[in-house]
């Protein structure tokens, strides 16, 4: 009885120890306690007002509700900045009368990531994704919302998988 003890206590301190690096989020150990994301610039040349705060502010809940590193205006040990590139509308596939029967919503995003802590961590590239609707339909109000936010949801998902989970 007193063996069974130890062994579980053993199994349970190898269990514990195994988990150190990694955390519910997925990211391993983060030598950094800030970080900046900048102003995302909206540079496409078809425009959609608002966009490009709007995903700016997505990276930053994003990184922050998946990590311990706090916000920063400056200094920050990594920095995510960037632009918007491309943000495109094209059909998909036509009815019989030539009318878009489905048309897509495509954005993608230029990131430059530096870790101050890590230089060899550092990379720039593009990230995109896309969102699927009727061509019957206007990409407005709440249809255009609803588009940008499986797009963002994506692309900062995206972004935070390279720069810090390593996926």
């Amino acid at each position: 009885m007193k063996n069974t003890k130890y062994i579980l206590l053993l199994i349970i301190a190898i269990s514990l120890n195994s988990c150190s690096h990694y955390n519910f989020t997925g990211t391993g150990k983060i030598d950094a306690k800030t970080f900046q994301v900048n102003y995302f610039q909206n540079s496409a040349e078809l425009v959609e007002p608002g966009i490009e705060r709007t995903f700016t502010l997505r990276l930053q809940d994003l990184i922050q509700n998946q990590t311990n590193l706090n916000l920063t205006n400056s200094n920050g040990d990594l920095m995510y900045e960037g632009e918007i590139t491309d943000y495109r509308i094209t059909p998909m596939t036509a009815t019989a009368d030539q009318k878009a029967a489905q048309n897509r919503l495509t954005v993608r995003v230029n990131v430059r990531f530096t870790n101050k802590n890590k230089e060899t961590d550092n990379f720039e590239k593009s990230f995109s994704f896309f969102y699927d609707y009727s061509g019957d339909s206007q990409l407005v109000g709440s249809q255009l919302t609803e588009a940008l936010d499986v797009i963002f949801e994506r692309i900062t998902q995206d972004i935070f998988n390279e720069s810090l989970a390593k996926w």
